[in-house]
């Protein structure tokens, strides 16, 4: 099974509400850059066991292999949901950069309730294991299905978005995860008053996908948690500052970071953009990406 990353092309957070969630407003935009999953039932046990390989600097990053991993997560949401007894192994070769702002662990989720649909014979359709995605984590249903879309609610409920064209993005990984959950206490700090109800998605965003104009989403593009980010890890403004330099159409920290993204005009400025911040030191690796790239699927 083969899922990609994502990355959120606006993300407008509210307060904290009453049931300790934010409300969000985002478009996310899944990007070529995936993570496979392989998954064998256990006949003998009723276990769901994880191993992790890694193809990138995400080795240096401990990555969970217990029952707290949300791919083990999502095994056993769809096991208790069809009232199955069967385990499974879950082995998950890791691309998209750990802790870094791009749904990696939801991606992995979203992989797994596909995998193990297929290797228990659920006979679940998309929509169906969304509904138990949207349980796990905001962004694991939309990683079912890609593309460009609306996030709403917590960010799982997903609506597609009308769009064009396609859209090519140097990411600048760095050596270190960012937690979400310390990037959002963080906003939490940084923002004690704000009203639990997020901003609307911005229009002008919205009418530069319609159109295809990488230039106007360039411009576009937001993220409310950015300065809790940068709060945390105020080196992240040397590699913003470095894609802007390179001549970067859009520059942002990925949802709550710290990978930082870089909107190019075409293949080779995005190769520009690389190998500027490849060059500068600023970050541990680039990515190159072109979005948007389809759900998770079955190879």
């Amino acid at each position: 099974m083969r899922v990609p990353a994502k990355i959120n092309l606006c993300l407008g957070v509210g307060g904290l509400r009453g049931d300790g969630y934010h409300s969000l407003a985002t478009v996310y935009q899944a990007v070529d850059v995936f993570d496979e999953v392989r998954a064998e039932v256990l006949t003998d046990s009723d276990a769901i066991e994880i191993s992790v390989h890694f193809d990138s600097t995400a080795e240096s990053i401990i990555v969970p292999t217990g029952p707290e991993n949300l791919a083990a997560k999502a095994a056993v949401a769809l096991r208790e949901a069809m009232g199955l007894t069967e385990g499974v192994h879950l082995a998950i070769r890791k691309v998209i950069p750990v802790a870094g702002g791009m749904a990696g662990g939801s991606a992995d989720a979203a992989a797994a309730l596909m995998a193990c649909n297929a290797v228990w014979g659920c006979g679940l359709s998309r929509d169906e294991l969304a509904e138990i995605a949207a349980e796990l984590g905001s962004d694991v249903p939309f990683l079912l299905h890609g593309g460009n879309a609306i996030g709403s609610g917590r960010g799982e409920r997903v609506t597609p978005v009308l769009a064009r064209g396609a859209y090519y993005w140097a990411a600048a990984v760095s050596e270190r995860g960012l937690s979400t959950p310390e990037v959002y206490a963080e906003f939490d700090r940084l923002n004690p008053d704000r009203d639990p109800v997020p901003p609307a998605i911005p229009d002008d965003l919205l009418a530069a996908l319609r159109s295809g104009d990488a230039v106007a989403l360039g411009d576009a593009l937001t993220n409310d948690l950015a300065e809790a980010a940068l709060t945390l890890r105020p080196e992240l403004e040397d590699v913003l500052a470095v894609g802007r330099g390179a001549g970067a159409l859009g520059a942002l920290v990925s949802g709550s970071g710290p990978t930082c993204l870089f909107l190019a005009s075409d293949e080779a400025h995005r190769l520009d953009l690389s190998v500027a911040l490849a060059s500068s030191g600023v970050c541990a690796d680039v990515i190159q990406a072109r979005g948007p790239a389809g759900g998770a699927q079955l190879l």
